[in-house]
């Protein structure tokens, strides 16, 4: 854990959708400001990210953006410096990062502000640095099963059937929309059209950059779905310290990384 948020690491928080899945709540209350307890889910991942070091903030906000604003104001409370981004109209995903270019570091973190996690984002992000060659992206990925409700059927091209299979499960790899970018992948994202990070993967992979996972198999909540919000809430009711802890840079289930870090992680990244 750093000692201090330091400004030479930047964050990009994705805090503009309208929350459409915890709708009639988000109608009139913007989706990060959510409570988890007694704390707002994006107060909850600010405290984690600059316990973690980062110093520097950016908002990408839209939908009740001035509630957003209200509440955090310039950072200074939490020790950090925050700015907004706002969105005019809805640009997807990735599309925001384009309008930040000249804001951001040469590498720098983006976050979902709905995620609560305990990723361990100083050992995320000082990996994505410093392997070799460079990445472009890495994307911090968490393992889910597809279970099936049906019996599927495996047949050849003449309909013969292969195989049968009584509602099988599938291994996934998704994404916790957490991503440690290098600025550069900035460049294949199109200036003034709607772009979803899907899109921009896809574009990077096929012009052959590269792009890498970092799998975390510890605490990873959607909170805007439904059920991890509930799962979220409840889990605070039965430890109301339970998401306190993961400001203390404490967290589990990574297969990449050192479990600690240097005191002053900016002063461990190479300076290239």
């Amino acid at each position: 854990m750093a000692d201090r948020p330091d400004e030479s690491l930047t964050a990009v928080v994705l805090a503009g959708g309208r929350g459409t899945r915890l709708l009639p709540y988000t109608t009139s209350f913007p989706k990060p400001l959510m409570p988890v307890g007694d704390r707002p889910i994006l107060e909850i991942l600010l405290g984690q990210l600059a316990g973690h070091g980062f110093g520097h903030f950016v908002f990408a906000v839209g939908h009740l953006a001035s509630l957003i604003e209200a509440y955090f104001g310039d950072g200074s409370r939490w020790g950090v410096r925050i700015s907004y981004s706002h969105e005019e109209w809805p640009l997807g995903t990735a599309a925001p990062l384009k309008t930040l270019a000249d804001r951001l570091t040469e590498d720098f973190l983006v976050v979902n502000g709905d995620v609560l996690s305990d990723l361990d984002f100083g050992a995320f992000f000082l990996n994505h640095r410093i392997n070799t060659p460079r990445r472009v992206l890495t994307i911090a990925t968490h393992p889910r099963t597809l279970d099936s409700e049906y019996g599927v059927l495996q047949a050849g091209a003449d309909g013969r059937v292969l195989d049968y299979l009584e509602k099988p499960s599938y291994p996934l790899c998704v994404s916790e929309g957490i991503y440690a970018f290098r600025r550069e992948a900035l460049d294949w994202i199109p200036a003034g059209q709607r772009f979803d990070f899907p899109e921009l993967v896809t574009a990077l992979i096929c012009d052959g950059q590269p792009v890498y996972t970092h799998e975390h198999t510890g605490l990873w909540l959607d909170i805007g779905r439904p059920d991890d919000y509930a799962r979220a809430q409840q889990m605070t009711a039965e430890n109301p310290e339970q998401f306190a802890l993961l400001r203390d840079g404490r967290s589990s289930g990574t297969r990449e990384g050192p479990a600690r870090w240097p005191a002053t992680l900016a002063a461990a990244l190479p300076h290239r």
